[in-house]
């Protein structure tokens, strides 16, 4: 893929155009909606639903609501990822934004899995005013079907019609539903047009090695089995131990379901589908060969299963500490880690990306590019008792302004005006070089607060980037599938029956993959492999394959609108 220079106008344009598609889309789908007279913020009473009518000033489609009330108001946000550690209050630019808009938000964080603690909080009827859970989580069908969460669009109607102006490049429409609702927003959404206009492919996956001890072993050839063992053995010889500490021989993210399934897979640049019929991907011939290339890693002792039982606490002391050698790991989670070990004793200890595990015919890996459904999807939950100023502080920072504001902080603290372009102040683009930790705590700028990232408009704000941190992005760019997003999530999710036997498959599926890693030779693995194909039959695989393709169809006919 060619990468094109992207220029630095060129994201808000996109943005306009394909918002104002979006809001002539909305109308033309609904018919005309003409907001009435709005309810004030204070005559908004718990009990009322968001179609209440009160006396309020005229609202329109080309003026930010979050305007007309910037009193004080609480607001609490779910954030379903159990390891974000931020806060609002603290930092410099969160004061900012509460000082601005009148909101105050407390950030509250699962203590475990997300889907239980969501599904718990469903059950007792108590949501926060704001939630945010990944697109793939079964909570978020669940959310919307219970009717747990107001319509994104009835709330701009009523509340803040400049909504439909800011929402993103029609991913309003991507999420609507069959009764014609939208439900959330999410951040990271990007369309494949966008992709091959920009370049920004917003991939992640990578497969990264210790660049020290690789560039010292001769850089050997890892995507082979025999050149991927090889390096193992070597390792084993010569390096086993690091300032004292044992060396892993390799990591794989998120385990069996996303690092030595999915993740593996496109490595692997298994297809997902032959002839517009959804593909089985996890039977795939070579997929099922670079298992047993684990199982005889194992057999002779060059990998343990550490990687597949560590801690978060583990595994975060040893990437650290740059004790892993081999990683199926997405670069943005090095992003903090790479500058600080390169500015350690030993500054080659950093981690770059090079080709791992490819398929039989040498080819190139197809990595998951960005995709409609974005990483998280961003709801208000029908508990709130502010509706008006909840959907008015979600337009606020959707729209340019408060991108920019979430972004880089405030005007003259954090960043200047350097000709036509919002610039980092240079000891914030130094923190972000050399100590992400400070400026995200006390600043709160730039990443710190993701929730509502729309990379059209703030990617053109970030500066460049850090060499090792940039050889890695610029690895899974150049392996980018730009038109496999549409893959991404087709399994199904919530309580149905096709969703409970895709739970059980999943399940066994993680059972099952070590102790394939594990097994005495190939014919056990192969035994215990068709075992799991059998159990997964019974389970109802033959539904979840027909769910996927009518998904897969359903959303090859909304990307051809």
């Amino acid at each position: 893929m060619k990468r094109k220079l992207f220029q630095p106008g060129m994201a808000l344009i996109l943005a306009a155009v394909l918002a104002l598609s979006l809001a002539a889309c909305s109308k033309s789908d609904n018919g005309e909606n003409k907001p009435s007279a709005q309810p004030s913020a204070s005559s908004a009473q718990p009990s009322e639903s968001a179609s209440s009518v009160a006396s309020a000033p005229a609202l329109t489609a080309d003026e930010a609501a979050w305007k007309l009330d910037t009193s004080p108001v609480d607001l609490t946000w779910f954030v379903g990822a159990s390891w974000y550690g931020r806060t609002w209050g603290d930092s410099l630019n969160s004061k900012y934004i509460t000082e601005k808009t009148g909101v105050n938000v407390k950030i509250e964080v699962p203590s475990g899995d997300a889907n239980e603690q969501m599904t718990l909080m469903m059950t007792s009827g108590k949501l926060p005013d704001l939630i945010s859970m990944g697109s793939w989580e079964t909570a978020v069908k669940k959310l919307w079907e219970g009717d747990h969460v107001y319509a994104l669009n009835e709330l701009a109607d009523q509340y803040d019609p400049y909504f439909y102006k800011v929402a993103g490049d029609g991913t309003l429409k991507w999420y609507r539903q069959e009764n014609g609702n939208t439900y959330g927003i999410p951040n990271d959404s990007y369309s494949p047009n966008l992709m091959h206009e920009t370049g920004m492919t917003a991939a992640n996956q990578t497969f990264l090695v210790r660049k020290d001890l690789y560039e010292e072993m001769g850089s050997p050839d890892l995507s082979t089995p025999e050149g991927f063992l090889n390096a193992l053995q070597l390792l084993k010889d010569k390096y086993s131990q690091y300032k004292g500490q044992p060396m892993s021989p390799f990591f794989a993210q998120g385990n069996v379901p996303y690092g030595m399934t999915e993740y593996l897979q496109n490595l692997l640049a298994v297809p997902y589908e032959k002839d517009g019929k959804v593909y089985d991907r996890m039977t795939d011939p070579n997929y099922i060969a670079w298992l047993k290339t684990f199982r005889t890693a194992y057999e002779r002792g060059l990998i343990n299963v550490d990687f597949l039982v560590d801690s978060d606490t583990q595994v975060e002391e040893k990437t650290n500490n740059g004790r892993y050698f081999m990683m199926v790991r997405e670069w943005n989670g090095m992003a903090a880690v790479n500058p600080m070990l390169a500015a350690s004793e030993n500054p080659d200890s950093y981690y770059i990306a090079v080709d791992g595990p490819q398929n039989s015919n040498g080819d190139s890996a197809k990595l998951f590019p960005g995709n409609m459904d974005g990483w998280m999807v961003t709801m208000i939950s029908k508990s709130t008792k502010s509706p008006e100023r909840a959907i008015r502080f979600l337009t606020y920072l959707a729209s340019e302004e408060g991108q920019r504001d979430l972004f880089l902080g405030k005007e003259g603290e954090m960043w200047d005006m350097v000709g036509d372009k919002p610039t980092l102040k240079p000891e914030m683009v130094q923190l972000l070089d050399t100590d992400i930790e400070k400026l995200e705590k006390e600043y709160g700028i730039m990443d710190t607060y993701w929730m509502m990232r729309n990379p059209v408009i703030v990617n053109q704000w970030r500066p460049e980037k850090a060499p090792v941190i940039k050889q890695m992005e610029d690895f899974a760019n150049a392996q980018a599938d730009i038109d496999s997003g549409i893959y991404k999530g087709l399994d199904p999710l919530g309580d149905s029956e096709v969703a409970v036997s895709w739970s059980r498959i999943a399940q066994t599926w993680e059972e099952v993959v070590p102790e394939l890693i594990t097994a005495k030779d190939d014919a056990a693995f192969d035994k215990i492999f068709e075992s799991f194909l059998s159990k997964r039959d019974n389970y109802g695989f033959e539904q979840v394959m027909t769910y996927r393709q009518n998904e897969l169809d359903a959303r090859k006919a909304k990307m051809a609108q």
